[in-house]
This record gives structure tokens, sequence and C-alpha cells, in this order.
């Protein structure tokens, strides 16, 4: 790989068939700093987190309702369905190419339109509140690959998708369905080249992420709340709340220190007692959510007090005075810039450009960037482009099913496609956007993306590309996507095909088009 394929391909998204090859690769990708923007019109155009929230509201709202019809109890919203079926919908629009529609390709079809509601009111209700997440999260998903598909500033955009998936939510409940998107695009863009504490508080205030690891029902035991809920289940016998760790768990072993960095389990409760009363404004759950209040709109960030586990707190030897919800604040300040955070982020920023098991010059080198600059991240991305490990010239990654879908498409010259042709064609290759199934993420190592099915249904959609781009030269093509990186067995192999739409296709599995 020369520079420019190095710059285009394992720093960008995949270098675009229509657009030059960068003369000063470095620069090219220092450049990228001063043009980016945090919103562009792409994202702009998605379903915001209020707007999502408005609709969440709203159905939490006729659920009380009819609960109260029905002779149930009203006030406390009843659970959503655990989990959110497959997009349902006719066939897909395609993928744009030009004045050509392409398309999508490796997808079956998707299912057909939902069955007619139920007569029963309050699963009618929950239906169309599926549905309705259903949409935003396609709308989401369309917007994040139409920018990708066109930015000028690929490499930042893909540090976009390395903070989403480094702060991963999963679109899995009805809850999080639809707001899964507007955490990337609300939390990380804006902080993309701003500081990591920055960038993490805005996360950790998000209703995608307040939802998702159930922060939102977490109740301090001797909170004013806690103490009268837990005064009605002596009475009554009936239903406890508490103390939920999650949020607090996963900020430390996997948005900042990482595994195995010195905190115990004692840390990781009084970490979760300081954060309790960081709740989400109108489409909470469990007996939390009236202590929510009514200040502030529906997915808001709100502190209740009512909530909040009363007293000091001691976090890794430090003690944090009582203080609502600056408690917790003052915990994520110190994480931020710790040594421990710097080294996993150097870590997984290692990893992802610069191969599989992260060279430990290069960890130590973007560390010490970290700690030096107090989390600034531009700096540690400088440092990250100043290091000769990432330019080796041998390809260092495969590419995820994402990455070799963009990197497809942009190739191609696609600059827009359907949002629901999408969401099937990335199920199929087996990475959901925003649905990893796990705090953690999806995995950076090829052993997770490179088995014989994956790569199968990889030439499978590389091939429904090629037949609908029959008129593009594979021949031609590779050098400008690949400059300096088509092998000789490569070019041997696409002179050799039998059609130009075999050659594309081929051209796209190639094993310098597959790793970056």
């Amino acid at each position: 790989m020369t520079k420019a394929s190095i710059a285009l391909n394992r720093f960008g998204l995949g270098a675009r068939g229509d657009q030059p090859i960068p003369a000063d690769p470095v620069a090219w990708l220092n450049g990228q700093f001063a043009h980016y923007d945090p919103r562009p019109d792409a994202i702009a155009s998605a379903p915001t987190s209020a707007a999502v929230s408005a609709d969440l509201a709203d159905y939490f709202r006729q659920q009380r309702a009819l609960r109260a019809q029905q002779g149930g109890k009203p006030g406390v919203p009843p659970g959503p369905p655990a989990a959110v079926a497959p997009m349902p919908g006719s066939a897909p629009a395609g993928l744009q190419m030009g004045a050509q529609s392409v398309q999508p390709p490796g997808m079956a079809p998707l299912p057909p339109a939902a069955k007619p509601m139920p007569d029963d009111a309050m699963k009618q209700a929950r239906q169309f509140a599926a549905r309705t997440g259903r949409g935003d999260y396609a709308g989401a998903v369309g917007a994040r690959v139409t920018q990708a598909l066109i930015t000028d500033t690929p490499f930042v955009e893909r540090l976009v998708h390395f903070w989403a998936n480094h702060f991963a939510v999963s679109a899995d409940k009805l809850q999080v369905v639809g707001l899964a998107g507007t955490l990337e695009f609300e939390a990380i863009r804006p902080h993309v080249l701003g500081s990591f504490h920055d960038m993490l508080m805005a996360v950790e205030q998000h209703p995608a992420m307040l939802l998702y690891l159930d922060q939102a029902v977490s109740v301090g035991p001797n909170s004013p709340l806690g103490q009268r809920i837990a005064a009605r289940a002596a009475g009554n016998g009936g239903r406890k709340v508490g103390l939920n760790e999650n949020l607090a768990r996963e900020i430390l072993e996997l948005h900042t220190l990482g595994v195995r960095t010195g905190y115990s389990q004692a840390d990781v409760t009084e970490f979760a007692r300081a954060m309790t009363g960081w709740t989400v404004a109108g489409i909470g759950q469990g007996p939390g959510a009236r202590a929510a209040g009514t200040d502030g709109l529906p997915g808001d960030f709100v502190f209740a007090a009512p909530l909040h586990e009363p007293g000091d707190r001691m976090v890794m030897g430090k003690t944090y005075p009582a203080g609502g919800v600056e408690q917790a604040s003052a915990v994520l300040a110190d994480v931020a810039v710790s040594p421990a955070t710097a080294s996993h982020i150097a870590t997984k920023l290692a990893r992802h450009f610069a191969g599989d098991t992260p060279p430990p010059a290069m960890v130590a080198r973007l560390q010490a960037a970290f700690v030096k600059s107090g989390g600034d991240l531009p700096s540690v991305y400088r440092a990250l482009i100043a290091s000769p490990e990432a330019w080796v010239e041998q390809p260092l990654k495969f590419k995820t099913p994402w990455e070799w879908t963009i990197s497809s498409m942009r190739a191609l010259n696609v600059k827009t496609a359907d949002p629901q042709a999408m969401v099937g064609l990335l199920n199929q290759l087996g990475q959901p956007t925003w649905k990893p199934g796990q705090p953690i993420g999806y995995d950076d190592i090829a052993g997770s993306w490179a088995g014989p099915d994956a790569v199968l249904r990889r030439v499978e959609a590389a091939e429904r590309f090629a037949s609908r781009a029959a008129s593009v030269d594979a021949r031609a093509l590779g050098p400008k996507i690949l400059p300096g990186a088509v092998t000789p067995a490569t070019s041997t192999a696409l002179a050799n095909c039998e059609s130009p739409a075999q050659a594309l296709a081929l051209l796209l599995v190639a094993p310098e088009f597959m790793r970056r």
C-alpha cells in the first residue's frame, strides 16, 4: 500500500472513484479537522432524540390511560416488549448511483407489511410505538450511511464511528431503538474534535445511554423514594426496587479505565450510588419515573433528588462529598483524565489503525498525548497520524461489514441509499447498525469478521453490486480506489474475467480491497 492508499482506506472510509488521490496524504488527514461539520444536512434531517422521546412519551401516556380505563393502576407505564422485531416494509427503493437505480446487494426480500393491528387497544398502541421506533431507526441508519458516502472528511467520520462503537448502545428494545442513532449524532459528533471529558459527559447523560443501561430505574436504597418504597413493600409485600449498577460498571470497565485497572466491586457500587438521580424526563420507567418531575421536555437529562442516595461516596480511595448531580460528575471528571483511561483509549485506537495486536510503542505514544493534553482528542489524533506503525505498507486490518459496505459504495460513486435497504443489507452482512447486542460494542479484530460464511455473504453482495454497475471498468477503477496497492495477481485476474460485472465483483472482494 502506498501512503495515499493508506490514508484513503486505513484512515478514511475508502476512496471515491470520482475524487482525486491526495498528493500529500498526511496533510490531507490533518486538514480535515478544520473542515469537519458536526451537523451536516444528512444528519440534520434525521430524527432527533427530542422528537423520538416525544413519541415515546405519547405512547406511555396512552398506555397509562388505557390501563386506567381497564381498571389497572394508573401511573407507572407498563414495560415495553423486550425486543424489537426486524424492520417490516415493502421492497426497498434501492441505491442511487448517478442516473442508475441499484438494488441493494446481498439482500433477501424484506418481510411483508406489518399485520393489521390487534383489536386489543393496549397491544395496538404497543405495535404502533414499535413501528414508529423502527422507522426512526431506519431514518438514522440512512442518515449515517449517506454522510459516510458523501463526506469530504472521511478520517473524522471514521473516528465518529469508532467512538460510537466505544460508547455502544444496542437498539434492541422499544425505548432505545429510535434513540440509538441520536446518541451518535448528538453526543459523539459534536465532541469528536473536543475533549474526551466533554464527550463522556454528553454520552452518559444522553437518554439512549440512560435507558439502555437502566440508569433511569436506579433508586438509592436510603433515598426519600427508596425509603418510601421499602416501607410500603415491608407492609404489604409490594414490589422492591433498588440500586442499578449497570451504567456505573460499564463506565469504569468499558468507557474509561478498562478492565483490571485497580478499581473494585465496592468502587462500582459507590459510583452507582453517586449516580442515583441521573435519569431522563418523560420516558423513564418504574417508580422513579414520577420522581423525574415535570421539568424539561421528554428525553431531557434531569437530576431527580428523591432518587439520590444521600451521603459522601468513596471511589478508588477518594472521597466525593454529598452534592447531588455534581457528585457523579466529579467522579466522571477524574476518570476522564486518568492514566488508565488514557491507556485504554490509546490501546483501542492503536488496534483500530495499526492491527489487531496494538504496537506497544504506539500505545505509549498515544497515551502520552492523551495525558499531556488532558484528554484533548485532536492532540491524540495528531499523534496517531504521526505514528509510523499506522503507515506500515502491508494491510493491517480486515474490514468489518460496515467498512466494506461503505468503501464498496464509495468506490462506485453511490451517494444516496434507501434507509430500509441499508438496514437489511447490514443485517445480512452480520453487523446491524447500533445493534452489537452488548455494551462492549462490536469486535475490532479479524477473527470476528473473516469467517467463510461472512466472506461468502460479501461475495454475493459484490456480485449484486456489480451486476447493476456493468458499465464500470474494474481495471480502470482499481488504481483509483487502491492507488499503488493493486497486486499483479489481482490485475491478471481482472484482465481474465469474462465480463465487466465479473471483474468488478472480483475487485470488491480482492484481498487488497477487503483489508485496509
